[in-house]
């Protein structure tokens, strides 16, 4: 019998045998793709985030768990962090030993994360503008790549904050911001973010408000002085604040207190070299108050934990592939065994023994070939979809 033959029976028969067939390729796939493509992920967001961690010198935060902050600093991904006034990263600023640039990433607008920062961020992770202009008022935004993309924005129209609760009761309101810019794609969590100034930012989240001119307000909409003599215009409840800054009303915006005491929950802190790095460190290494973490450092801490949960992972996935490569050797001799009758027809018809062996051996090299076909589609797959769930999960 020639190979064209033994191709037809071998064929016919694992037909004949589909269920059992796509059970073993099944099972073959995942022992050849899953080690793999544990593997290929742990490689791709390693990749990720170590890219970003490396070119962000040091982070400034409030003390606390210096990976949230590497997370809220980078990615923008730990809103609930806590924050540390201005004051202090202006000090850091003043002291000469290193640019300072301050990060607000509380409020969000939708799935993505509202960021209130400096022009100098965009100078720092080189963010070019592809369509439109750089901020320069109140209530103007300038968002990612990825922000446009999915929401069809561009220069001209409106992005509202998402309200921290349902019902707020401090009485801030969403915020109404105008798209003045769209950032060119850079593969980076910067591509989900919206940017704001860091005095919109405070408005956000109801630091502070714009209202009529007091005195021009009507008398029910004033409270009743404290005691006789007191000059004080102060304001009931009934005084919507705007929900929209415009040109007309920006200058009736404004803050109550001292804005060195408002929040930032991290700033990026870039020293010129080595020597004013280590005295910047030397300023923030008493237990409680502040501190001042290395992301790179962070990162090789994480994946240094990673990767022992990824050689114990790999180990039980090793095991589980010999025993699933013994159960398959197993099947197939038991499909040789019952195939006896099959065989005794085919000596009856003339097929000579090396015939008999390549029948055999044809199920064998056809799972273990489809399966690595299957592996390899597979692995491909998870290459092409990685950058994109990794990217969610991170914005």
């Amino acid at each position: 019998m020639n190979g064209s033959g033994v191709l037809y029976l071998g064929l016919r028969y694992l037909r004949r045998n589909r269920v059992k067939t796509l059970l073993l390729l099944a099972a073959f796939t995942l022992v050849w793709l899953l080690p793999a493509g544990i593997g290929l992920i742990v490689a791709k967001v390693e990749a990720q985030l170590r890219a970003r961690a490396v070119g962000t010198p040091l982070l400034l935060g409030q003390a606390g768990s210096p990976l949230e902050l590497v997370f809220n600093g980078l990615y923008f991904t730990k809103p609930e962090l806590a924050t540390l006034p201005l004051r202090e990263v202006e000090a850091a600023a003043e002291s000469g030993f290193a640019q300072v640039i301050p990060i607000h990433a509380r409020q969000s607008a939708g799935t993505h994360r509202i960021v209130g920062t400096t022009l100098d961020y965009f100078d720092f992770r080189r963010l070019e503008i592809q369509d439109g202009r750089q901020l320069l008022r109140l209530g103007e935004c300038v968002v990612g790549a990825g922000v446009a993309e999915k929401n069809e924005l561009a220069p001209g129209d409106a992005v509202i904050s998402t309200p921290g609760t349902l019902f707020d009761l401090a009485g801030v309101y969403p915020l109404k911001m105008t798209v003045v810019g769209v950032l060119a794609p850079t593969a980076s969590p910067d591509d989900e973010a919206i940017f704001v100034d860091l005095k919109t930012a405070w408005i956000i989240e109801g630091l502070g408000h714009g209202h009529d001119e007091a005195e021009a307000l009507d008398e029910d909409q004033k409270l009743a002085p404290a005691s006789p003599g007191d000059t004080a215009v102060r304001l009931n409840a009934s005084v919507v604040e705007y929900n929209e800054i415009t040109p007309e009303n920006a200058e009736r915006f404004h803050f109550h207190g001292d804005t060195a005491d408002y929040p930032v929950t991290a700033a990026i802190v870039i020293p010129p070299d080595d020597r004013k790095a280590a005295l910047l460190k030397g300023r923030y290494t008493k237990a409680g108050g502040l501190q001042l973490i290395s992301p790179a450092g962070e990162m090789d801490e994480l994946f240094a934990t990673v990767f022992r949960v990824q050689r114990f992972v790999l180990g039980l996935l090793l095991a589980i592939g010999l025993a699933t490569l013994v159960i398959g050797a197993l099947v197939f001799l038991l499909s040789h065994r019952l195939r006896e009758e099959e065989f005794r027809h085919l000596r009856h018809l003339g097929a000579d023994p090396a015939t008999l062996r390549a029948l055999v051996a044809f199920e064998a090299v056809f799972v273990l070939f489809v399966s690595l076909l299957a592996s390899g589609a597979g692995l491909a797959l998870i290459h092409f979809l990685a950058p994109f769930v990794i990217g969610k999960l991170l914005g």
